[in-house]
């Protein structure tokens, strides 16, 4: 690592709890700032990162795209940003939208959707809506802990009850279990599945990787509990780091197939745009040892780069290294019985919608 990439890290003890390791500029900004010591430790008397709440007042809340790679053609992300930190996650760029950087910004400057519940109902009433899984939290955490207070995926997720419209939920973090009341019931009409990141059983990898999430174990219990309650569960090997956690797909299937799991799914690691930078800084500081070989094995998964957007790579990879991965995974999940279902869409029933000034022609 060079000198000036050194310089622009935050002191440790002022990023406790976090993952990313600076305030790296997101690519629409025209001037870089960084901290630097005056030679009279003024960088000392700086107080630690707080997280920082914003209110944002979206006019849509359903997401569409057209990807060929995913199994769903809308999502829901009630929070832009994650507090859970994980230094690995393909959202960070986002950030670089509203003017904050994709790395410690990210995990402390929070926006949350206000009025999420009340957007939703209006998408889902107009008359040409046609009802297909919606997905909650494809891009950050639904139930990081800015939800314990804001409470917005709560609400959305009793819209999608009283709708009887069929969701696929992800996140890393046990507050999923504070919906089981709602939960519960959906999945009896096959409307829910909760899936459930688990990328390492080393906790000392989890507490560097994805500072503020669940613990393995945590989450592994969590899995427990949702498919003792009859809520289809899901195990995300997600993402899989090369010379970091590859060495654990077998264990972490085998744990989540006894916990309950009983659908499963992995994602190489991505490295969109910045987020480049701010892993590859992680890894020097974390794992220098490993860090050449890491990103080397990435590439050679990306043509030679260390990200490659094209449908049906971008998620998976190719070549040699990303072939063993997928054979890896593939036999190990057949081996434990892992299988997919799909949940049902005839059930739906339009919110009612506000009464309609009738037209005079």
């Amino acid at each position: 690592m060079s000198q000036a990439r050194v310089g622009a890290l935050i002191d440790a003890e002022r990023r406790r709890g976090r993952g990313a390791l600076s305030k790296r500029n997101g690519r629409f900004e025209k001037e870089t700032r960084e901290e630097i010591d005056d030679g009279w430790g003024s960088l000392e008397s700086l107080e630690a990162l707080t997280t920082n709440i914003h209110i944002e007042k979206p006019r849509t809340i359903l997401t569409r795209n057209e990807s060929a790679d995913i199994s769903f053609d809308r999502s829901i992300n009630p929070y832009r940003g994650c507090e859970h930190g994980c230094v690995y996650c393909f959202a960070r760029p986002s950030h670089a939208y509203m003017g904050f950087s994709p790395g410690l910004d990210f995990e402390t400057e929070i926006f949350v959707k206000e009025g999420a519940a009340q957007l939703l109902e209006r998408e889902l009433s107009a008359p040409n809506y046609v009802p297909k899984t919606i997905a909650l939290g494809s891009n950050t955490d639904p139930y990081q802990p800015v939800e314990r207070r804001h409470r917005v995926t709560r609400s959305i997720l009793e819209v999608l009850a009283r709708a009887n419209h069929p969701v696929g939920i992800v996140t890393k973090s046990a507050l999923v279990l504070r919906d089981l009341d709602l939960l519960a019931p959906m999945a009896e009409k096959g409307l829910v599945k909760v899936a459930i990141s688990v990328t390492t059983l080393d906790r000392r990898l989890a507490r560097l990787m994805e500072p503020r999430a669940a613990t393995p174990d945590l989450r592994l219990d969590t899995i427990e509990k949702l498919a003792k309650a009859g809520v289809p569960t899901t195990v995300l090997t997600a993402p899989i780091i090369p010379a970091i956690n590859d060495d654990e797909i077998e264990k972490i299937l085998t744990r989540a197939h006894a916990a309950g799991a009983r659908e499963a799914g992995y994602v190489l690691l991505r490295l969109p745009l910045e987020l480049r930078d701010l892993f590859s800084e992680w890894l020097m500081t974390h794992f220098p040892d490993r860090a050449r070989r890491a990103l080397g094995l990435v590439r050679s998964t990306r043509d030679g780069k260390l990200y490659d957007s094209a449908f049906g790579r971008r998620m998976k990879g190719d070549g040699p290294y990303a072939w063993m991965i997928g054979r890896r995974f593939e036999v190990a999940a057949a081996r434990l019985g892992f299988s997919r279902s799909k949940l049902r869409t005839d059930l739906f029933e339009p919110p009612r919608r506000a009464p309609q000034q009738l037209a005079l022609f």
